[in-house]
């Protein structure tokens, strides 16, 4: 999944493929994304940062529970998830999203 999300042909294909696995809303699925962000180079890491804008701007609750498992892989034992996912924590808390709990 890392390959695809660096595609170096298409980052239409890095855009897609990090919002399926985003869209999991699971710790397997945020660490390939903070492992790619940890190493992308700046075009890939804008079409990245567009897929996190783009699954995370709506609900607050899905925002919240990403930031959550962000700050659980900022424990990871790799460090380039780590590193990664310090970067997706910061681009998560930058995000406000549309609906919010009444």
């Amino acid at each position: 999944m890392l390959e695809l999300v660096l595609d170096r042909d298409d980052t239409v294909v890095t855009r897609v493929t990090t919002e399926v696995l985003l869209r999991r809303k699971d710790s397997a699925g945020l660490a390939t994304v903070a492992s790619a962000l940890a190493v992308a180079d700046l075009n890939h890491g804008d079409w990245i940062h567009t897929a996190v804008v783009d699954v995370f701007s709506v609900f607050s609750h899905d925002r919240d529970d990403a930031i959550r498992l962000c700050e659980e892989l900022l424990q990871d034992a790799d460090e380039r998830v780590a590193r990664g996912a310090r970067q997706l924590y910061e681009l998560l808390a930058g995000i406000d999203p549309v609906l919010r709990p009444a």
